[in-house]
């Protein structure tokens, strides 16, 4: 098994497990939770980022590799938000993350959904709509990091 698909498997089965503890206060300290979700956004940003030379076409397009990368971030997607609990306050993150829940879930639910159409082209090997998904997806990203990011 290639190492990004290994990778996603392994996430994939640890993943329930980790939501249900930090959800059930994982987390003894609140650096604790800005280490984890720091560290689940800079997964996030590896496995995006390595999809860049794809779309600018600057390394020939490859299906499974492609499908294998998009598939890590579905699952690295679900990661971060468990450790934005009451108190976890610090890191990047402006205080409006914890005064504007709405907002913030509402930009959380933007990104979620933007990586379906992208799993989609993914999936189908378009990358026509694989360019125009990643745009989409990076938009939901920077919109995150303008309003609730320092």
């Amino acid at each position: 098994m290639k190492k990004p698909m290994l990778a996603a498997v392994l996430i994939a089965l640890a993943s329930p497990f980790m939501a249900a503890s930090a959800n059930a206060q994982f987390f003894a300290k609140a650096e604790d939770a800005v280490k984890y979700r720091q560290g689940a956004f800079q997964m996030i940003k590896a496995h995006f980022s390595a999809l860049q030379p794809v779309i600018k076409g600057q390394v020939p397009y490859d299906k499974a590799r492609v499908a294998a990368e998009v598939s890590v971030l579905d699952v690295l997607s679900t990661l971060p938000w468990v450790a934005f609990g009451p108190g976890t306050e610090g890191g990047g993150a402006l205080e409006v993350v914890w005064s504007d829940t709405n907002g913030f879930k509402a930009a959380q639910d933007k990104f979620l959904a933007s990586l379906k159409p992208l799993t989609a082209a993914a999936q189908a090997g378009d990358l026509d709509k694989l360019r125009a998904a990643f745009v989409k997806t990076g938009a939901s990203c920077k919109a995150c990091h303008d309003n609730f990011r320092k």
